[in-house]
C-alpha cells in the first residue's frame, strides 16, 4: 500500500511564513498550492504544508528525524534561523526546537554526536 504524509502548520501571513520555512529547509517550496497554501517534499511521499489558516495559527508541532542534526543546524544559521531550544534524552537522542513566526513548533531530532 503507498502511504503519503502531509503535516500542515497552519499560519497567520503566509508569504512571511514561507520566506521563514524556505531559510528553515534551505529551499523554496516544491510547489505552491494556492496563493495561501505552500507546499516542502522533505522526503520521498512527506510532505510540510504550510498554510495560512489565521485562526488555528500557532497550534502546530512536528518534529523531524535526520541523520544529520549538526550541519542542518550549521546551515541553518547560516540562513539566519536558530533554534529556540535543545533537548537530550535518554539513548542518545537530541531534539532541537525551532518556533515559526506564529508560534508553531518544528522539531528536529536525531542521534547525539558520538
Amino acid at each position: 500500500m503507498a502511504l503519503d504524509l502531509f503535516v500542515t502548520m497552519h499560519v497567520r501571513d503566509h508569504d512571511a511564513a514561507r520566506d521563514w520555512y524556505a531559510r528553515l529547509l534551505g529551499a523554496d517550496p516544491t510547489f505552491v498550492a494556492t496563493p495561501t497554501e505552500s507546499v516542502w517534499e522533505l522526503a520521498e511521499h512527506r510532505w510540510l504544508v504550510v498554510e495560512q489558516v489565521p485562526e488555528h495559527a500557532g497550534h502546530g508541532v512536528v518534529t523531524v528525524f535526520r541523520e544529520d542534526v549538526d550541519t542542518f543546524l550549521a546551515t541553518a544559521a547560516d540562513r539566519g534561523i536558530g533554534p529556540d531550544r535543545r533537548e537530550e534524552y535518554d539513548g542518545g537522542v537530541v531534539r532541537i526546537v525551532f518556533r515559526d513566526p506564529d508560534g508553531n513548533e518544528v522539531g528536529l531530532s536525531g542521534a547525539l554526536p558520538s
